[in-house]
């Protein structure tokens, strides 16, 4: 999936691997406004299916990734329906 995006925010979680990246994603959003987007940095292969779950289960839009050599880069926009973030 290709996913040309802007963000307004970025988190780097390379190094970090389940479940931390996803723990630190909800931390760095719930301090995020509605409609703001966060990149998020991993070289964890397991984000790619732990993000959009945990994005579908906490109301936010999971909007893609793009692959950046060895690591990913995926976006999520924080929407105003979220009211879990776990």
């Amino acid at each position: 999936m290709n996913a040309p995006v802007e963000a307004d925010e970025v988190l780097d979680t390379v190094g970090l691997y389940c479940p931390v990246p996803i723990i630190k994603t909800a931390e760095r959003i719930r301090k995020m406004e509605a409609g703001r987007t966060l990149a998020i940095l991993s070289d964890d292969r397991v984000i790619l299916i732990d993000l959009p779950a945990w994005c579908r289960s906490t109301g936010h839009e999971y909007l893609g990734y793009r692959q950046e050599s060895a690591e990913y880069r995926l976006f999520v926009r924080k929407t105003r329906a979220s009211a879990r973030t776990r």
